[in-house]
């Protein structure tokens, strides 16, 4: 059986009983402008609006589109409007499930509904990145020959999960995680539309603050948040969905916490602190918190970075690469997977031997500069790569330590008015004992055993 009459059949089914699928489902936007979001591709003239013919007198541009973007915001809505805007039949696929065969079925049902009916395809690939480069390739005879209009969709950067030949054939449009008032605002849409829940239910500030925060910028699960909550509110008779209602409904307590105002802080505040006295529970607990209320991991994954400098920094020289490692996954993969990635940095940084002796050094050093002991660079330091150098003395006398044995060479490399001064002050705590020794070596070789003590400060 052909995969569009399945489509067919479901569409006609959800007409007859709108009520018989999810409200997700019930509310998806049947033009680009019931489209909430994604502002940046649905001006006038925006290729999007082009593919679906609008204002050009007919479809335009290439036969591909690729959407990019975190889940849950509106990368199926986009290729079922695409499909409806067009007239053409929509058919769904997962690379989760699917494989070359069923790319190729769906192809070849496209082919012959274009030659039997003049009806044309649009395919939805979801989770393209998970095709391998055999999978995709397969795609290309389609795409070329414009058989279907391929979207696919991926949350990972297509630049390294798609093959060239499938990306330099397609559109690619970039979409953008949903703000808090664009769930607000399909919330309040479905409330109130008859495809949704008509009218029968209202809902409060601090309710609609907490289903806010469990979507975490996700339209699918706010609005299936919603759905139950009104279900479990209107089967008590109440025509209102309070906040206990909700908390009852999706067995998450609401968390307080204001991302714009003190709680936001205190709690990252917390985090850090806790982190930077190894209590490792603790640090979880305000990782939790913050995740529960839709904090933006990005913003999680900056402070854990900043930890690692400021508090551990050589007393564990791996903090560093870890914290930028789950800073660039989270950045890849989105809530809720983050989570696991936060968890991961968060414990290492915890149970990591601490050291703030890096954070001390830089604030000696700009302290100096800033009460203006800088001077001239020494003339064996300068530049001597121009013309006209040498006679000016510049880069005469240099030692390249690489030709010195030990590779340490005894020249004088500060200004004169720092040159006793010893911002480093290592600890003896983890890795950092041994840079300790090297540096009491280093300096002894070049003269600089002893300090004045003025950068302790």
């Amino acid at each position: 059986m052909e995969p569009d009459l399945f489509t067919a059949a479901a569409e006609d089914r959800q007409e007859k009983d709108p009520s018989s699928s999810p409200l997700a489902v019930r509310m998806r936007p049947r033009t680009l402008d019931e489209v909430v979001g994604q502002q940046h591709l649905l001006k006038p003239g925006s290729p999007l609006r082009r593919l679906v013919g609008e204002g050009s007198g007919g479809p335009a541009g290439p036969s591909s589109v690729i959407l990019w973007g975190p889940p849950g915001i509106g990368k199926t809505t986009l290729a079922y409007v695409v499909s409806k805007a067009t007239n053409k039949r929509f058919v769904e696929l997962s690379a989760i499930t699917a494989g070359v065969k069923e790319v190729r079925a769906v192809i070849e049902g496209a082919r012959r509904a274009t030659g039997g009916y003049g009806k044309e395809t649009v395919l939805f690939l979801d989770e393209i990145h998970r095709f391998s480069k055999a999978q995709q390739d397969s795609l290309l005879p389609a795409v070329e020959n414009r058989w279907v209009t391929l979207i696919a969709a991926t949350t990972e950067n297509p630049y390294f999960s798609i093959i060239s030949p499938l990306l330099s054939r397609s559109l690619l449009l970039t979409l953008e995680s949903l703000t808090d008032e664009d769930l607000r605002a399909l919330m309040h849409r479905a409330l109130a539309d008859e495809r949704g829940l008509g009218g029968a239910v209202t809902l409060p500030e601090d309710a609609e603050a907490h289903l806010l925060r469990i979507a975490g910028g996700d339209a699918r699960r706010a609005l299936t948040a919603l759905e139950a909550a009104a279900g479990a509110a209107l089967a008590m008779q109440e025509k209102e969905i309070t906040l206990q209602t909700v908390e009852a409904t999706v067995d998450r307590a609401a968390v307080k916490y204001d991302r714009d105002g003190d709680q936001h802080y205190d709690v990252a505040s917390a985090l850090i602190k806790s982190i930077r006295g190894s209590d490792v529970d603790a640090a979880l607990h305000y990782l939790a918190r913050m995740i529960e209320a839709g904090e933006d991991p990005r913003f999680i994954a900056r402070r854990l970075m900043i930890s690692a400098s400021e508090d551990i920094g050589l007393a564990d020289p791996t903090a560093l690469p870890t914290a930028v490692a789950a800073a660039q996954a989270v950045a890849m993969i989105g809530f809720p997977e983050a989570a696991l990635t936060l968890s991961h940095a968060t414990i290492a940084l915890a149970l990591a031997p601490k050291s703030n002796a890096a954070t001390l050094a830089i604030f000696a050093a700009q302290e100096d500069v800033r009460k203006g002991l800088a001077g001239p660079v020494p003339a064996h330091l300068r530049d001597g790569h121009y013309k006209g150098a040498a006679a000016l003395g510049h880069a005469q006398g240099y030692v390249y330590p690489h030709d010195v044995p030990g590779g340490i060479a005894a020249q004088q490399y500060a200004p004169d008015a720092v040159r006793d001064r010893h911002y480093y002050r290592p600890t003896r705590y983890g890795a950092e004992a041994r840079y300790a020794d090297v540096v009491d070596r280093v300096r002894e070789r070049l003269g600089r055993g002893d300090s004045d003590g003025a950068a302790d400060a």
